[in-house]
């Protein structure tokens, strides 16, 4: 596996690579991100991955220094899997001058659910996109429906402005008790760990009571808050949606819809989805 640091280079490496699979990631590498390599590798060949903690899309109050960066061990996963290329930049690099220019998701898309309580987060995450597709140019590039949201406004990015980067959706790993792997996983204290598996629990709860004919939505979304608060959470957010746009369903909505939360557990935020 080669590892660039440099645009330039990166371009020379892949010159004439015209079905490259790519695998954007913050690094901190766990084996919900290695099923994304294996994934990325079934569309599309050679695979390349990138690490980048990109500024843009972490608030003034959000954790961008204490962002976990685990390079070496990184590098040894990627390596396992067969990776080709890891784009490492630095940020001087991806952004040599102040990246005045910005790439805004459509407000009634990026201003809601993780948008409303992260303000500028979206904005953030498609900028880098856009660049890290400029950077590699794939044919095919992988997300995790762990970030549901996320995964949506990419696509539609990707569409809108004629990317011609298939997007392809990954299916959220968990640990045996449900939890949704994830970096931020690690800040979690012991007993915070334990608890941890309530949030996927509640939204199969919630889930289990829209496919039983319950079609009180508002009053789902409340009782799961409630439950979750009740076991120390601090919920942002459940919300049961519609699939195809993240709007809120109307009263007598059937499936398929999603039901996402974000609720922060001691000083950890930790988001879930599940479908419907």
């Amino acid at each position: 596996m080669k590892v660039i640091s440099s645009i330039h280079e990166l371009r020379d490496q892949m010159r004439g690579q015209n079905r490259v699979a790519f695998v954007p990631t913050m690094g901190n590498l766990h084996a919900g991100h290695l099923s994304l390599m294996r994934l990325a590798r079934q569309h599309g060949d050679p695979v390349v991955a990138s690490i980048f903690v990109n500024r843009l899309q972490f608030g003034p109050n959000e954790d961008f220094d204490k962002y976990p960066r685990t390079m070496q061990d990184d590098i040894a996963k990627l390596q396992g899997e067969n990776v080709y290329v890891l784009f490492a930049p630095t940020e001087s690099e991806l952004y040599p001058e102040p990246q005045q220019y910005r790439v805004h998701p459509p407000t009634d898309l990026g201003d809601i659910l993780e948008g409303e309580f992260r303000p500028g987060f979206f904005q953030g995450v498609c900028t880098v996109v856009m660049k890290l597709f400029m950077c590699v140019s794939p044919r095919v590039a992988v997300f995790g429906k762990k970030d549901y949201q996320q995964l949506m406004i990419v696509r539609r990015l990707a569409q809108q402005f004629a990317i011609p980067t298939d997007i392809v959706a990954a299916e959220t790993v968990r640990d045996a008790d449900g939890l949704a792997l994830s970096s931020r996983n690690r800040f979690l204290q012991t007993a915070e760990r334990a608890e941890a598996p309530r949030l996927y629990a509640t939204l199969g709860e919630v889930a289990e009571a829209v496919r039983a004919g319950n079609r009180d939505f508002a009053g789902l979304e409340r009782k799961a808050m409630q439950a979750l608060a009740d076991h120390g959470w601090a919920p942002d957010y459940v919300a049961i949606r519609k699939q195809a746009d993240l709007r809120a369903p109307g009263a007598n909505e059937e499936p398929p819809l999603v039901v996402l939360s974000a609720a922060k557990l001691g000083a950890t935020r930790l988001i879930d989805n599940l479908e419907i």
